[in-house]
């Protein structure tokens, strides 16, 4: 039997959570495992100014392939899939977006 639409069982994922949400966390998580590269090529844009262009071809080649190479990782799709079906089931569970649930209270009110 087939579970009901809108719970986080079911085996199909919408277009939108496909091609531009599931994307969105490898892109956020990419840039987290390449931070050194990002750091180096914000750095050599950083000092080079108008000639970065020029000037940053070999950090920006290096950033390019840390990416590429999450990007077209079959099972870093999978992780970040599991990664938002657990957030989706939580906000179907509670309501609350995880960008709100992560927030923490002040410390002094």
């Amino acid at each position: 039997m087939e579970p009901p639409p809108g719970t986080a069982e079911e085996p199909e994922l919408r277009h939108v959570e496909k091609d531009v949400l599931i994307p969105k966390i490898m892109r956020e998580k990419a840039r987290e495992l390449c931070s050194d590269k990002v750091q180096a090529f914000t750095k050599c844009c950083q000092e080079s100014g108008f000639l970065m262009i020029v000037k940053c071809q070999q950090e920006n080649a290096a950033l390019k392939e840390c990416l590429t190479t999450y990007y077209n990782d079959p099972a870093f799709y999978e992780e970040c899939k599991i990664e938002y079906l657990k957030e989706r089931e939580e906000f179907r569970a509670t309501g609350i977006p995880a960008k709100q649930r992560q927030q923490k209270l002040p410390t002094s009110m």
